[in-house]
């Protein structure tokens, strides 16, 4: 299966993970939310959503974008942060490998002024997209916000020279990916190939060795910045729970008088779902969540 395929499939709305994270829901950011320890409670009253926009609100303001600036919005997704990128006056392009997240992005934002979307590989962009030519030094600002984990090392790589080309002098690439903790990936986690194959966590870069790889690509490194704890520990132990309590019959009674429409979901989907989530965790372990600011 290719990594488009694989992509699909565990980003689908069919997917058992995302059904059960759109019971609870789950935005159409689809990343993981920013949870700071006073709001962590209100999860349960709110949904992972209000936390999920949070994390996109402090990605965004990294990028630092202006009214005017035109803007590549990579590994878009659903278009949330693109039509937020429009929203504040920027000319924004979303650019995804998965069709059907340009569907639902065009669907939603198409129709909105400064935001425009195509399907193209950030790693290997074409000579335009959307109408838009995709010349060397043409843009003011990259972002990329949870989304280059995915791109395999040679694929960011890759990213960070389109990135570079992109630029004008003076611009900005944002970049936000669950990084190794180690120099080298674990391989021993996810035994069961749950989710490693998508997620490509046999592939994660290193923590420390994304500046110099943007070095290399010729930009300057401004900031680095870990959001490890309010983003993934955080989230792993709001998972925890969940996996715990889903795992009696009584617990689930529990989840879905809170959340009915996870009544839908029969005891092989409950198991499947566990299951899942306990992979995330493994790997969460042994992973770190940062922001990268590269200066061109």
């Amino acid at each position: 299966m290719g990594d488009s395929e694989n992509l699909a499939r565990a980003y689908g709305d069919d997917s058992v993970l995302f059904r059960v994270l759109r019971h609870l829901g789950w935005d159409s950011l689809a990343n993981i939310g920013y949870y700071t320890l006073p709001t962590v409670p209100l999860v349960a009253v709110t949904g992972p959503a209000p936390f999920q926009r949070r994390l996109a609100r402090r990605s965004l303001a990294l990028l630092d974008a202006r009214p005017g600036h035109l803007v590549l919005d990579a590994g878009c997704g659903r278009g949330d942060t693109t039509a937020r990128l429009a929203a504040a006056g920027c000319r924004a392009l979303g650019v995804d490998i998965q069709p059907a997240q340009i569907d639902q992005a065009r669907r939603r934002f198409g129709s909105r002024s400064g935001a425009r979307f195509a399907v193209a590989d950030a790693t290997a962009l074409p000579r335009q997209a959307a109408g838009l030519p995709l010349t060397d030094g043409s843009f003011d600002r990259v972002h990329c916000l949870e989304a280059a984990f995915h791109f395999g090392h040679e694929g960011r790589r890759a990213f960070l020279d389109e990135s570079f080309r992109l630029l004008r002098p003076g611009g900005r690439l944002v970049v936000v990916d669950v990084t190794s903790r180690a120099d080298q990936p674990a391989t021993d986690l996810d035994p069961s190939g749950l989710v490693r194959g998508a997620w490509r966590f046999d592939d994660i870069e290193p923590y420390d060795r994304y500046p110099r790889m943007a070095s290399a690509a010729g930009f300057t490194t401004h900031r680095v910045i870990d959001w490890t704890t309010p983003v993934l520990d955080r989230a792993a132990r709001l998972s925890a729970l969940f996996a715990a309590t889903a795992s009696s019959r009584a617990g689930r009674r529990a989840l879905c008088a809170r959340w009915p429409g996870l009544g839908e979901l029969d005891v092989g989907a409950w198991e499947e779902v566990i299951a899942v989530v306990r992979a995330h965790q493994a790997i969460g372990r042994v992973t770190r969540y940062t922001a990268y600011v590269f200066g061109t």
